[in-house]
């Protein structure tokens, strides 16, 4: 156990919020509340069928390939596709299919590893037990994305508009969720915001159901 003060007790990302209790009692140290994490990919290349405007030949990675031109990808924003995150991830919890990083909320612990590595900058750690998200990264204005993108986000902050709890925000042209408000008005709102999208990129979080369901099975 570590009982250097300046050292938190919740540096052990697989025993996530319960371990970092423990050690928090053990070593006498006091800790706010945990809200386990997990990796989300705010990107959606394949749904909305971003077309490739160069094919990139050389070394296969993500960071490599950003590099000729900001990557193959017409979105400047768009997931590379090679892998880097997935190859990086110690709990495998990354898996490529058709050249897209999908997410195990199972076995993800949240260390943010796959955040650290990504050089687009599109994956982001959420909580276990967030309501709602949108998978998507531009900043173009909303005249640009419908040309590249079927579902790409276009800035219309109807989403905005809509939320009760004013938990939606945009900035730089990106949609940001504080997850906190989210969670605490709870599901009196609807899904509003899902409800108001007219390019259905903003959806009920898909970390949700697998939450539930393994919450269930330990109760």
């Amino acid at each position: 156990m570590v009982n250097e003060p300046d050292v938190p007790p919740n540096l052990c990302f697989p025993g996530k919020a319960e371990v970092a209790e423990t050690v928090a009692e053990i070593t006498g140290k006091t800790m706010a509340a945990v809200e386990n994490l997990v990796a989300a990919v705010r990107c959606s290349r394949i749904e909305g069928k971003v077309r490739e405007k160069l094919q990139y030949i050389g070394f296969v990675s993500c960071t490599a390939a950003s590099m000729a031109f900001g990557g193959p990808s017409a979105c400047r924003f768009a997931c590379v596709g090679a892998g880097e995150c997935a190859q990086s991830c110690p709990f495998d919890a990354i898996t490529m299919i058709n050249g897209f990083p999908v997410v195990d909320f199972g076995l993800c612990v949240g260390c943010g590893t796959c955040v650290r590595v990504c050089p687009k900058k599109i994956i982001e750690l959420i909580p276990a037990g967030a309501r709602v998200w949108v998978p998507c990264s531009t900043r173009d204005p909303g005249k640009a994305v419908k040309q590249i993108c079927q579902v790409g986000c276009i800035s219309c902050r109807l989403c905005v508009k809509a939320c009760p709890a004013k938990a939606v925000t945009l900035e730089e042209n990106m949609v940001k969720i504080d997850h906190e408000k989210c969670m605490t008005f709870g599901p009196e709102c609807g899904m509003v915001c899902v409800e108001k999208c007219p390019r259905d990129i903003f959806r009920v979080y898909p970390g949700t159901e697998a939450t539930v369901q393994q919450k269930t099975a330990a109760a």
